[in-house]
C-alpha cells in the first residue's frame, strides 16, 4: 500500500492516509521508526507489525478505558475507536474481543436501559435512544414490548405533579405542558387521554 499523506491531528501525533481508503494515527517517533513518509510505500510486513504490536493492543487498551466509565454498545464502541483513526480490521477484532469476555453486550446493555427509563421516559424516545445506540430493531422490539401500556401513569403522574387544580389550568399552561410531553416522546392522543382523565 501507499502512503498518500500525513497530517498532524496533534503535537505529538498524525494521521497516516492511504490509497487503500483507510487512516490509521501514529506518534512521531513511530513514523520515524517505521520510515513512513508521504508518498512511499508501505511494505504489507510493515503495515501487518504496525497493526499488531502497536494499533492493536492501543485499540484494546482504548476501549477497556472507555468501558471504565460506563456501559457501552458495540456501536459506542466503533465510533469512539474510528474516531481515533484505527482501521477498521483493528475494530472489529477489539469489538470481537470485548464481546468475548462478556464486556459488551447489547441485548443486556438495552435491558438495563430500559429498566432504568420505563418509568421517565416514553416507549418511543426509548426505543430512539436504543436505535441511536445501535441496537437492532429485533432487539428493541424485544426490549419495548408492552412499554406503550406503562405509558399513561406516567404521563397522568407528570401531569398531577405540575398542575395544583386541573379546573384552573390556563390554556398557555395546556400547552405548554402538551410540548413537554411530546418532545419527551409521548404520543398527541396519549396526552390528550391522560388530560381528559384529570379533567384538564
Amino acid at each position: 500500500m501507499q502512503v498518500t499523506e500525513i497530517i498532524p491531528i496533534d503535537k505529538r501525533r498524525s494521521k497516516v492516509r492511504t490509497d487503500e481508503g483507510f487512516a490509521f494515527a501514529l506518534y512521531g517517533n513511530e513514523l520515524t521508526g517505521y520510515r513512513i513518509e508521504a508518498g512511499k510505500e508501505l511494505p504489507e510486513e510493515s503495515y501487518r507489525e504496525i497493526c499488531e504490536r502497536v494499533l492493536w493492543p492501543r485499540a484494546r487498551e482504548r476501549a477497556l478505558h472507555l468501558l471504565e466509565s460506563r456501559d457501552r454498545t458495540e456501536q459506542e464502541i466503533r465510533r469512539k475507536l474510528a474516531e481515533g483513526f484505527y482501521p477498521p480490521e483493528i475494530i472489529l477484532r477489539t469489538v470481537d474481543f470485548l464481546r468475548d469476555r462478556g464486556l459488551v453486550d447489547d441485548w443486556n446493555y438495552g435491558r438495563r436501559y430500559v429498566e432504568a427509563y420505563e418509568t421517565r421516559r416514553s416507549s418511543r424516545r426509548i426505543r430512539q435512544d436504543l436505535r441511536r445506540k445501535g441496537l437492532t430493531a429485533g432487539q428493541i422490539d424485544s426490549l419495548t414490548e408492552g412499554g406503550e401500556e406503562k405509558e399513561t401513569p406516567q404521563i397522568t403522574a407528570y401531569l398531577r405533579r405540575h398542575i395544583c387544580d386541573p379546573e384552573t389550568v390556563s390554556p398557555e399552561q395546556r400547552r405548554k405542558l402538551t410540548g413537554n410531553l411530546l418532545r419527551k416522546g409521548y404520543s398527541h392522543d396519549a396526552v390528550l387521554a391522560a388530560m381528559k382523565e384529570l379533567g384538564c
